[in-house]
């Protein structure tokens, strides 16, 4: 065409009116980023945490000790709890029928039938009733009942003659010594008593547990009629089977019966131990709670929650596995939403949370650890989860700003009080602590500002607790306590927050005003150094914190951040100070000897050395940005005009003589470029006459704005003029006029 333009194929006129791409497209084409991805796997691990450190599979008991509940506490499931009178009453029956123990000596039985032999060898050798001793006649044959008629001579003599006769042999001697020594077996073996020691309503009367001597190992249980001696029926009965004689037989009983001593002792340590057995051996006893029955009446505090907690885990018991899974899927729809809620704040008004991975990543741990730790310390003896809650508040404030704060600390105090099985009025108490921790916190100056906070969020916290729960109807010895509670908890925070404040700083990479103060003291070694190697360099920097603290601060922005930044900013010029105009007195200029290109490296490289100096020191990030973002991409003007008129008009690459950056990346860096370009070109001017110092500021901004200086910090227009107006201020003070008095010669 005439023209030379080309007309465009149909295809590309379509395709230029082609439509953006909507709101899908723009999400599938992010979820193939891999810093997005990472982000988002973050995301989903923290709801996955959150959702095993609230353990939202269970369901949390929804009272704590001194509630006092409005309405009649029932059950809601049947289940059985621990009657501990019954049990006390089953353990008090079962040592009443414990088994006493008892050792047994038959050695006293051994030595009655030998007395036995010996007796009847006695009466056996007697050769008439005349020869035989009385009293070994009346041991055999004693005297009858009273009331009965004596025995005659003859009848004494007769039955004399029989026992005679029949034990007239040894081997009579010796068959009867055998038979008695049967009769006597079990006797040995289960011993004799005369009573049992115990009463009739401790232990067991029907039996007994016998110890044979030596053999420990033995022994067996014994029914008390078989050893008691006055229960002696079954001797006779055993020695009329073994003895042929009826009459020897009955003689020879009535000679044991009257002699049979006592084998069994009572083994008291013994006894004791198998009492003991038998309380260990009754079982748990138990009462059935049926629903509808009142586990806590109405109007009455509560103190001991053990009947509660078996209802609720009698509850959880009885839940089917659909009912466990939809409970703990509404928790995780509850973590989803939230996260999102968060997700769309932080990306709108926080992105640089998001940009920055490690704020991201530990901002995400923190919170997970709160919740977790809230959760852990919410046990009814502690209630303690006010504490990680304001910390972890108080944190987000420092590290970023108030509004992420109080969204973050809302979100968290909602899990917490879900996963806790508290109500409203419990989110309220806990909450305003935390809201108002986040917003009287403001600057930290001094190490009292945290306490201070805390004493004054104790304060919030009681009032609220008093009022909440008054409004709940609950009696006024538990609101107090609880009140009190609080409050010391809110105190305690705030200590706490004072011990982790480098902690938090050294994580985030943030500086208080407390720890900004303590860098910018004047004796810190690199600004002795510089004030030893380069004195103007430290002068100029001096003049540059005033007058930029005082323009960040008319802005809104961190003034004393910009002060300290100030004070560091030119510390790579302390490395080549003669180069600098402000250190060269009345020197020669050193850069008259070296080309352009040359001064232009030395001057620049100020950044650099700057920058490894702070690091080599560990000054922290924010002040390694001002000195790395201080002159922004900026042109260093006079080299470049010098290396123009040298190169005989012909271009120069502008590149070569720019500074390397980066731009200014907040509104405290742009503040104080613009506070070092104008300090340092005001002390240019001849008469620094407000009116000059005002059109050298403005034109100084309006330089640095066409070139794009400030198009990465945030700063508008309005911000900007405002500045203006403040450097304007500030060097107007420092250049004053002075009243010239007639004998004073001119400055």
């Amino acid at each position: 065409m005439a023209n030379g333009t080309r007309k465009r194929k149909r295809s590309e006129r379509v395709a230029a009116l082609e439509l953006p791409p909507g709101s899908i497209e723009r999400a599938l084409h992010l979820l193939k980023r891999s810093d997005v991805l990472i982000r988002l796997g973050l995301v989903v691990a923290t709801v996955i945490a959150l959702w095993l450190v609230t353990l939202s599979w269970s369901v949390p008991l929804e009272y704590h000790r001194h509630y006092t509940p409005p309405r009649n506490v029932v059950a809601k499931v049947r289940f059985k709890k621990a009657d501990e009178y019954k049990t006390r009453e089953a353990k008090a029956a079962a040592r009443e029928t414990a088994r006493y123990v008892y050792d047994n000596n038959p050695d006293p039985l051994v030595q009655l039938r030998a007395a036995l032999r010996n007796r009847a060898v006695l009466v056996a050798g007697a050769k008439n009733m005349e020869d035989l001793d009385k009293k070994a006649f009346a041991e055999f044959f004693p005297s009858p009942d009273s009331g009965a008629p004596e025995l005659t001579p003859e009848e004494k003599e007769q039955r004399f003659q029989t026992f005679k006769t029949v034990l007239s042999t040894p081997e009579e001697l010796a068959k009867l010594d055998r038979a008695v020594a049967d009769a006597l077996a079990k006797a040995e073996q289960d011993g004799l008593m005369e009573k049992l020691p115990q009463e009739h309503n401790e232990g067991n009367q029907r039996e007994i547990i016998v110890v044979p001597k030596g053999h420990p190992d033995e022994r067996h249980a014994v029914k008390v009629a078989d050893v008691l001696i006055g229960e002696a029926d079954w001797l006779r009965k055993s020695l009329a089977e073994r003895i042929e004689s009826p009459e020897i037989a009955e003689r020879v009983f009535t000679w044991l019966r009257r002699r049979l001593p006592t084998t069994l002792k009572l083994n008291e340590s013994e006894t004791a131990l198998s009492k003991k057995r038998a309380e260990d051996a009754v079982p748990q006893q138990y009462t059935t709670i049926v629903p509808g029955e009142v586990l806590a009446p109405a109007g009455e505090p509560l103190e001991d929650l053990s009947l509660l907690e078996l209802e609720r885990k009698a509850f959880l018991d009885n839940l089917t596995f659909g009912r466990r899974l939809a409970h703990s899927l509404a928790s995780l729809g509850m973590f989803v939403a939230l996260s999102i809620l968060c997700g769309v704040y932080v990306l709108h008004y926080e992105p640089k949370l998001v940009e920055n991975l490690r704020s991201f990543t530990i901002t995400l741990a923190l919170f997970v650890a709160t919740v977790g730790l809230s959760v852990l310390v919410s046990v009814d003896s502690l209630r303690a989860e006010l504490v990680p809650l304001v910390v972890f508040g108080l944190t987000l404030s420092i590290a970023f700003h108030r509004e992420l704060a109080l969204l973050f600390s809302a979100v968290a105090t909602v899990i917490v009080v879900v996963a806790t099985g508290q109500g409203l009025s419990q989110f309220m108490i806990l909450y305003a602590a935390i809201a108002s921790a986040i917003l009287l916190i403001g600057n930290i100056r001094n190490r009292r500002k945290l306490v201070y906070v805390g004493l004054a969020v104790g304060v919030v916290a009681a009032a609220t607790t008093v009022g909440v729960e008054t409004l709940a109807a609950q009696p006024l010895s538990a609101i107090w306590l609880e009140a009190l509670t609080y409050g010391l908890y809110s105190v305690g925070a705030g200590v706490l927050m004072l011990a982790l404040l480098p902690f938090v700083e050294s994580m985030f990479g943030v500086q208080t005003e407390l720890s900004l103060l303590e860098l910018g003291d004047v004796a810190h070694p690199l600004l002795q150094e510089l004030v030893r190697r380069a004195p103007g360099t430290y002068n100029h920097s001096i003049n540059v914190a005033s007058i930029a603290e005082a323009a960040a601060e008319s802005i809104g922005a961190q003034g004393l951040l910009c002060r300290v930044g100030a004070y560091f900013h030119d510390i790579g010029k302390m490395l080549k100070p003669g180069y600098f105009v402000e250190n060269q007195g009345h020197d020669a200029n050193r850069h008259e000897s070296l080309v352009p290109a040359m001064s232009t490296l030395i001057i620049i490289a100020h950044i650099k050395d700057g920058a490894d100096l702070a690091r080599q020191h560990r000054l922290p990030k924010q002040i390694i940005d001002f000195i790395e973002q201080h002159h922004g991409t900026t042109l260093v003007e006079y080299f470049f005009r010098r290396a123009s008129e040298s190169n005989g008009g012909e271009d120069v690459d502008e590149s070569n003589f720019r500074y390397p950056g980066p731009k200014p990346q907040t509104k405290e860096a742009a503040v104080l470029m613009l506070a070092d370009a104008v300090e340092g070109a005001s002390r240019a001017l001849v008469e620094p006459t407000p009116a000059r110092i005002e059109s050298l500021v403005h034109d100084i901004a309006m330089k640095r704005l066409l070139d794009g200086q400030f198009d990465q910090c945030g700063l508008t227009l309005q911000e900007l003029a405002t500045i203006e107006d403040s450097l304007v201020k500030s060097l107007t003070a420092v250049y004053h006029g002075r009243v010239k008095y007639p004998d004073q010669r001119t400055a």
